[in-house]
């Protein structure tokens, strides 16, 4: 006999779960941004999704999980916005990496304002135990993909506009202002990198 006419179940089965893990981390998000990761607490985030605690365990190991799982998620969407802009400006013709880096920065600036509030609850220094060693590590890495962008001797120019829009990030997700994102960005794209001096100058 053969088993075959069981297996459609399992497809089933796991459409199952992933509903229930898009409403626990749906939940979540909502209790977080209302009550703030210290305050939320489990029964909340079940309460709000009409699940069970065991689900939620069954998915993600507890509060911290599902606060890293958000952050993780927002930060591949946000690399989805920041690539497809980078290639569209290639795509126009653009090869100065100083555009295209701006081209990528302002879809970063406009995935924060489009999710302000799951922006905002990053920043707002009341994440799990280690999550700002997360925040500094993503920071490098974000630093890193800059860099590809440009020369292996412009490295002093990638830490000035990546330190330039890690702040800018955070004070258009306060203010939400689209305004200032784009004077940010105009001001971040006029920055180039020293003329290379031939030695020291005599006085």
């Amino acid at each position: 006999m053969s088993s075959d006419v069981e297996q459609p179940v399992t497809p089933r089965i796991s459409e199952r779960g992933a509903a229930t893990r898009g409403a626990l981390l749906k939940a979540a998000r909502e209790v977080f941004i209302s009550k703030g990761f210290a305050e939320a607490g489990v029964t909340d985030v079940v309460g709000r999704a009409e699940a069970s605690v065991g689900s939620l365990y069954h998915h993600f190991s507890g509060k911290a999980d599902l606060y890293q799982t958000l952050f993780e998620e927002f930060q591949a969407r946000q690399s989805q916005r920041t690539k497809k802009a980078a290639r569209e400006t290639r795509a126009a013709g653009e090869n100065d990496p100083m555009r295209v880096f701006v081209g990528a920065a302002r879809a970063y600036l406009d995935g924060c304002l489009e999710e302000r509030e799951l922006a905002a609850l990053f920043m707002r220094g009341d994440g799990p135990p280690g999550f700002e060693v997360v925040m500094r590590d993503r920071l490098r890495t974000w630093a890193q993909r800059n860099a590809a962008l440009f020369d292996d001797d412009e490295a002093a120019l990638v830490v000035v506009i990546t330190g330039a829009l890690a702040t800018a990030v955070s004070e258009v997700v306060a203010s939400g202002d689209r305004g200032l994102a784009e004077e940010v960005l105009a001001i971040i794209g006029q920055i180039r990198p020293a003329a290379s001096a031939s030695g020291p100058t005599s006085g």
